[in-house]
């Protein structure tokens, strides 16, 4: 993972900076909509309601939505166009290298450098114009959140807290296994797209549809591994939101918390439970993509660093 994090940085560094500094502003706003609903709720339950400070409360809460998702909409324009350039930048380091091996006479694998610059670029330089900004925006968003509300009412925080913690093991557990069926799938359809591209189609088809097969029974594995843990999250998220609300409505019999404090708690976790679900497909993102930049590493040889500054076309 680090060798393909250092390899982006090389290739954009200066941009991930500019990205990673609108993902933590982002991020810094995430828990002040949920201190205007605070207030904005507690006021209409209380005895003295005031018009005029309920619109400023929505007017400023709506300014800060508004602020939020302008630097959501300039970061995801930068985060894609980068990410564009890095897919034509990997496809030019390809030809090149596809045209060094012509010169030397060396056996070029035409099905597999097909497929390295038509879809396995295409997901690698998607990969990379969010490689940083992303997690950056998700991870700041969860300390935003988790610290508002733990700084309201602990109790809800730790419950808010206890719920990421058991999520991050069943990923990590599960994805270690999926990684190896993610390398074994992208072998068999580079050995399988190889046979396609000699002249006897006829003799190598039943062995390629036997490839085909071994595709199917792969991906069916990794579906089921993956469904299984997407299904234990969802039983964590919904335990967590019954348990604040459960806790929340107790401290507010007991007169210890207020009601505007319980609904930001409750919109708090549907906060975090984004972030969290997007943190878990990053990281099997960024497993999928390592293992897909090793094996791309193997088209370049043993000296990949002669492509590391291609010529550029405009």
């Amino acid at each position: 993972m680090l060798r393909l994090y250092k390899a982006i940085w090389r290739a954009s560094a200066g941009r991930q900076i500019i990205l990673i500094i609108l993902s933590i502003a982002i991020a810094g706003l995430a828990a002040v909509p949920l201190e205007f609903q605070r207030d904005i709720i507690n006021h209409l339950t209380s005895d003295n309601i005031e018009t005029e400070r309920l619109i400023y409360l929505g007017a400023g809460m709506m300014a800060v939505i508004l602020l939020s998702l302008a630097l959501k909409w300039l970061l995801g324009f930068r985060a894609g166009t980068l990410g564009e350039d890095i897919i034509r930048l990997i496809r030019q380091r390809l030809l090149l290298r596809a045209a060094d091996l012509n010169q030397t006479g060396e056996t070029v694998r035409k099905g597999t450098m097909t497929t390295a610059i038509s879809a396995e670029a295409e997901e690698l330089g998607k990969f990379a114009g969010g490689a940083f900004s992303d997690p950056v925006v998700q991870i700041g968003t969860l300390i935003s959140v988790i610290g508002y509300i733990s700084s309201t009412q602990p109790g809800l925080g730790l419950i808010a807290l206890s719920m990421i913690v058991p999520q991050i093991v069943i990923v990590l557990m599960s994805q270690r296994k999926v990684n190896i069926y993610v390398a074994e799938r992208v072998r068999i359809l580079r050995s399988a797209t190889d046979r396609l591209t000699i002249e006897d189609i006829d003799a190598v088809g039943r062995d390629v549809e036997a490839q085909f097969d071994d595709i199917y029974n792969t991906r069916r594995k990794m579906f089921i591994w993956k469904l299984s843990a997407k299904f234990l999250l969802s039983v964590i998220n919904g335990a967590g939101t019954v348990g604040v609300l459960m806790l929340g409505g107790w401290l507010v019999l007991q007169g210890r918390t207020d009601v505007g404090t319980v609904v930001a708690a409750t919109s708090g976790l549907s906060r975090i439970q984004g972030p969290t679900s997007f943190l878990i497909a990053f990281y099997r993102q960024v497993s999928a993509n390592r293992i897909k930049y090793e094996l791309m590493l193997e088209l370049f040889g043993p000296h990949p660093e002669r492509y590391r500054h291609p010529k550029r076309t405009h």
